[in-house]
């Protein structure tokens, strides 16, 4: 097996001295640029100075969409796990936790394409806040609820 990997190694020695020879001007990347200018000239795109803040400007923009769309999928995320809990029907009797779900979505959808850096931070803010809210206060009613039953059913001792 080794012999065979050599002759590999050694064929492709043997083509690059020929290029080399035949004057085709191949470089290897191991024999690398003359000097630093030439590599950043070769490798680098070259910007307009006209277009740099609009570039900056765009690429920051880019960079905190990604991380509000990262941000609004674990929103969404949290608000489909939180709607398991509301479990009882309306007064049409369509699931509470359906009836969330279809509005998320279309709140959702409506921001889609929604670009302004600020909106979509309120966005996600008063988002979050509804969701807290309502599992705050759905904590609350069960303690509630959970209240009364003990009340209920504790023996009066008179």
């Amino acid at each position: 097996m080794r012999g065979k990997w050599r002759s590999v190694w050694n064929w492709m020695d043997v083509k690059v001295k020929m290029k080399r020879e035949n004057g085709c001007g191949w470089r290897l990347l191991h024999e690398g640029p003359d000097t630093v200018e030439e590599l950043l000239d070769r490798h680098l795109v070259k910007k307009d100075k006209n277009n740099n803040d609009d570039e900056e400007d765009e690429l920051l923009n880019r960079r905190r969409l990604t991380g509000t769309r990262r941000e609004a999928l674990s929103l969404y995320r949290d608000i489909l796990r939180a709607s398991r809990f509301f479990t009882w029907p309306d007064s049409k009797g369509v699931l509470w936790r359906d009836v969330l779900r279809d509005s998320a979505r279309k709140e959702f959808e409506l921001a889609r394409f929604e670009t302004d850096p600020e909106i979509v931070t309120r966005l996600l803010i008063g988002g979050r806040e509804a969701v807290h809210s309502a599992i705050d206060k759905l904590a609350d009613k069960q303690r509630q609820q959970i209240q009364k039953d003990r009340a209920s059913s504790a023996p009066d001792h008179t």
